[in-house]
């Protein structure tokens, strides 16, 4: 198991280093244009020339992605271009809103696609049908096309739930989980497709020698469903939730802009137009990180309901 989790931390540190490069080499690329970015169209060209030198921009771009490198090892992910904000403050900020959201979205997709997919598994007939049906049409509707009409009925019409904004759960508890709902549910109905994967994994299971030879011995079949067949159908369940995971993360940017949410999503596409190069380096190093985290925790659960994946 050691040398497995060691492979698995080298391969997401190599991820690490090569998204960073590659996203630092393509933006520091427009060095002028970021200068002109932030003085305007006002601005002179010396006065450009003159910002973008005191911003490091007329140097080679490998240059300035191993600076800031060097400085991430020391912890030092830079400033904001316009802001003089610290990156490291600006991430600390807005990481738990969209964790907040992320987590909660998959927690609720793990269990909601779990239920459904083994309800479906197990129950052959019009009820396997409508969770099918109902997988294909919450897939195929668009993120951002829900939470506005989330946002219409049940915050503009009903004024159940707030519209936008977040509020930290050390201001108020209450205010924010009712914040969550709405952009937590839109997320949900976007990724229930996972109930296919369960489905799937659990009828595979269903059909193996193994589980003939349980019930043969007297096991009752919510006993052989609960104890065996569950345990071997998870790894690929693992797998989806993973994936869903990162896909998430995406959808994050989308939900947060819809719902005026000050989370990294949000954070990097604002730093994205502007050409802000050291806040969406620190967007992209977080983001990155957490996905190998995640990844890590799922090959560690998988590796412990499948001792053979240990060995992949």
């Amino acid at each position: 198991m050691t040398f497995f989790l060691l492979r698995r931390l080298i391969s997401g540190l190599a991820l690490i280093v090569i998204v960073t490069a590659l996203t630092a080499l393509f933006i520091y690329g427009g060095g002028t244009d970021i200068a002109r970015n932030i003085l305007g169209n006002t601005a002179t060209e010396a006065q450009v020339a003159q910002r973008a030198t005191e911003l490091g921009l007329d140097r080679p771009p490998l240059e300035q992605y191993l600076a800031w490198f060097g400085g991430v090892l020391h912890g030092d992910m830079g400033k904001s271009f316009y802001n003089s904000e610290s990156v490291s403050q600006a991430l600390v900020n807005r990481i738990p809103v969209t964790l907040s959201i992320v987590i909660g979205a998959v927690l609720f997709t793990a269990i909601v696609g779990a239920l459904l997919g083994v309800l479906s598994a197990v129950r052959r007939g019009w009820i396997d049908r409508v969770v099918q049906v109902f997988n294909v049409v919450s897939g195929a509707l668009p993120t951002f096309w829900v939470g506005l009409v989330l946002v219409s009925i049940f915050a503009i019409n009903l004024k159940i739930f707030p519209a936008t904004g977040y509020t930290p759960p050390s201001v108020d508890p209450a205010r924010w989980i009712l914040g969550l709902v709405l952009p937590v549910t839109a997320l949900v109905l976007g990724s229930l497709g996972v109930a296919a994967i369960v489905r799937s994994s659990v009828i595979d299971v269903l059909r193996l020698d193994f589980v003939r030879t349980l019930r043969a011995h007297g096991l009752s079949s919510r006993e052989v469903l609960f104890k065996h067949v569950l345990r071997n159908a998870a790894p690929p369940f693992l797998t989806v939730i993973s994936m869903q995971f990162i896909g998430l993360m995406g959808g994050a940017v989308v939900i947060e802009r819809v719902f005026a949410i000050p989370g990294l999503g949000l954070l990097a596409t604002d730093s994205t137009q502007r050409g802000d190069v050291p806040v969406v380096l620190g967007v992209v190093i977080v983001s990155v990180l957490v996905i190998v985290i995640v990844n890590l925790i799922v090959d560690i659960l998988g590796g412990w309901l499948n001792p053979k994946a240990r060995i992949i």
